[in-house]
C-alpha cells in the first residue's frame, strides 16, 4: 500500500513539474498515507559507496561462469513450457510446478508413455486422484509401471474408470469380467427383468441404462459399461 500511494504521490510530483525529494518516509496505517521522516542530501547519506575491504567480483569473467547455467536444475518457468507442449491443462502444470516429487512422478510417466494422448489421459489421473491421495499421505506415490499400464488398459477402453481409479490408489490392477461371461451376465438380466426389455424394444432408451446398472451391480463394478451396452444392445 505504501509503495502504491508512492507510486501516485511521486507522479503527481513530477506532472507538476516538481522534484521528488530524496528522503526516508514513514507509513501512516490509520491514514494509508506516507509521511516524511528524514532527507537525505545525496546517496553516501544512505552510506550507498563501495566497501574498500571488498574487491570487485567480475562474475563474467571466472572461468566457470559460462558452464554455471548448465548446472542448474530445471527452472519452473522451463518445467511449464515443456509441459505446455504435451497438451496439458494449465492448472495440472501448476500442480506439478509447486510439488518437486509430484512433477518428478509425471516425468517418469512420460518417460515411460512417450504418446502425447497417453500422457494426457495420464495426467487427469494424476492431477486428481494422486494428488488427491497425496494430500492425505504426501509422501505416497504409485508405483510407475502399475500406473503407466492402468492409463494404457483405461485408454484401450480394457479398463473402465472406476476400476483404473481404485487400481491407481491400490497400487494393484483390478480385475475385469471376460466379454464370456458378461455374455451370459446379459442373458440373465434380460431373462430377470422382461418389464424393462420390453419398454427399450418399445423405445425407452432409459431402460437400457437400467440393465446396464444390474450388469455393474451383479459384476460388483468389474464390468466395462461400454461392453455391457453393446451386448445388451446386440441381443435385444
Amino acid at each position: 500500500r505504501a509503495i502504491e500511494f508512492e507510486i501516485k504521490r511521486q507522479a503527481e510530483l513530477l506532472d507538476a513539474g516538481e522534484k521528488v525529494v530524496q528522503e526516508t518516509r514513514g507509513w501512516d496505517e490509520e491514514n494509508e498515507k506516507t509521511f516524511s521522516q528524514r532527507e537525505k542530501e545525496s546517496s553516501h547519506d544512505y552510506r550507498y559507496f563501495p566497501e574498500p575491504d571488498l574487491p570487485k567480483l567480475r562474475l563474467k569473467e571466472l572461468p566457470w561462469f559460462a558452464d554455471l547455467p548448465k548446472t542448474l536444475p530445471e527452472l519452473p518457468w522451463q518445467k511449464r513450457e515443456r509441459y505446455q507442449k504435451l497438451g496439458l491443462k494449465t492448472e495440472d502444470i501448476e500442480q506439478y510446478v509447486s510439488d518437486f516429487k509430484l512433477a518428478t512422478f509425471i516425468d517418469a510417466v512420460i518417460s515411460e508413455l512417450k504418446e502425447p494422448d497417453l500422457i494426457k489421459v495420464a495426467s487427469n489421473f494424476i492431477a486428481n486422484d494422486v494428488a488427491g491421495k497425496r494430500k492425505k499421505e504426501p509422501d505416497w506415490l504409485p508405483d510407475v509401471k502399475v500406473f503407466t499400464e492402468v492409463v494404457r488398459k483405461y485408454t484401450a477402453k480394457e479398463l473402465p474408470s472406476p476400476q483404473a481409479k481404485s487400481s491407481i490408489l491400490s497400487g494393484v490392477i483390478a480385475e475385469v469380467v471376460s466379454d464370456d461371461s458378461l455374455a451370459s451376465m446379459v442373458e440373465k438380466i434380460i431373462a430377470d427383468n422382461p418389464k424393462a426389455v420390453a419398454e427399450y424394444k418399445s423405445g425407452k432408451a432409459e431402460s437400457l441404462q437400467f440393465l446396464i446398472g444390474q450388469g455393474m451391480k451383479l459384476s460388483r463394478g468389474s464390468a466395462n459399461p461400454q461392453t455391457l451396452n453393446a451386448l445388451f444392445k446386440k441381443v435385444l
